[in-house]
This record gives structure tokens, C-alpha cells and sequence, in this order.
């Protein structure tokens, strides 16, 4: 069981990771414990052996939830409260979406491209979707970079609320 543990929990750092990425690492976590839980289920009637409660399994996934819905609304709404319309709050998804892919092999450093391109990619969305619908370039720029700001902080929420998945796992793996 230990062994299975360990596994379970060098594989989940890697899916941790892949958060910074842009990547669905915490829903990887989700998948990995789940797989592993019912692969190693233990006494359907005592539960005797089990190595995750379903309690476990439900709080992690409502905490993956969680943290994919904040890393999708805080770059929109670093748009929004910077003044920035429904264009540009869609740039910012946009944006933030395409810069990940395209700063990736283009900035070759591991994570900071991807971090780097969807930062900038949600600002250069929404500011030039602000742009296009008539707004003023202040207002723009404005929008731009609250999408950029609240993408990075949106990134870092999910990567925080990834590692308390990470440690809970962890625990729970170790200590049923």
C-alpha cells in the first residue's frame, strides 16, 4: 500500500506542475486518487483497507472545481474592474488561451513561457477587443492589464488551491 502511496503521490506533484502550465493538473490529481481509490477500494461491506474515504474524494474534487472556476473568472474579472467591457473581458479568455500556446515554444524557459504568454495574451485580448469595439485606448490599456494581472492571480489561486489537493492526498494516503 505504501508503494501504491508513494506512486500516487509523485504523480500528483507532476500533475501540480502541469498547473502552472495551464494544464487541467488539478483535475489530473482528481483522476489519479479516484483511479487509484476504487482500484484499491478494500471490503465493500467494512471498508477495511480503503485508502481514501469518499469524503476525501468528493472534498478534492469540489476544491478542483473551485479552482478552475477561479483561474476562468479572475482574468475576466481583472478586465471588468479595470473598466473593461464584455469584449474585453472575452479577450481576456481568449487571449489568455492562445498567448499559453503560442509564448510556449517561443519562450523556451519550462512554465515561464506558458505563465508569461497567457499573461500577456490575456491583456493584448482584451485590449485590443476593447479597441475594436470602440473604446478609447486608455480604456483599453486599462482593461488589458487587469485581464493580465487577474490571469497571473487566477493562475497562482489554482496553483495554491493544487497544492492543498496535493497535501490531502498526501495525508490521506499515508494516514487513512
Amino acid at each position: 500500500m505504501y508503494l501504491w502511496a508513494t506512486l500516487l503521490v509523485l504523480l500528483n506533484a507532476g500533475w501540480l506542475v502541469t498547473v502552472l502550465l495551464g494544464l487541467p493538473g488539478t483535475w489530473l490529481m482528481v483522476a489519479s486518487t479516484a483511479a487509484l481509490a476504487w482500484w484499491q477500494w478494500g471490503d465493500p461491506d467494512t471498508g477495511a483497507g480503503r485508502m481514501f474515504s469518499v469524503t476525501t474524494l468528493v472534498a478534492i474534487a469540489m476544491l478542483a472545481a473551485l479552482a478552475e472556476a477561479a483561474e476562468l473568472l479572475t482574468g475576466v474579472l481583472g478586465a471588468t474592474r479595470a473598466g473593461g467591457s464584455r469584449w474585453g473581458a472575452g479577450g481576456a479568455l481568449l487571449g489568455g488561451f492562445v498567448g499559453a500556446i503560442v509564448a510556449t515554444p517561443l519562450i523556451p524557459v519550462p512554465v515561464v513561457g506558458t505563465l508569461i504568454g497567457a499573461c500577456v495574451g490575456a491583456a493584448a485580448g482584451a485590449w485590443l477587443l476593447e479597441l475594436w469595439s470602440g473604446r478609447t485606448l486608455a480604456v483599453s490599456v486599462k482593461s488589458g492589464v487587469g485581464a493580465g494581472v487577474g490571469t497571473l492571480a487566477g493562475r497562482m489561486i489554482k496553483l495554491a488551491v493544487g497544492t492543498v489537493i496535493w497535501l490531502i492526498v498526501a495525508v490521506a494516503a499515508f494516514w487513512p
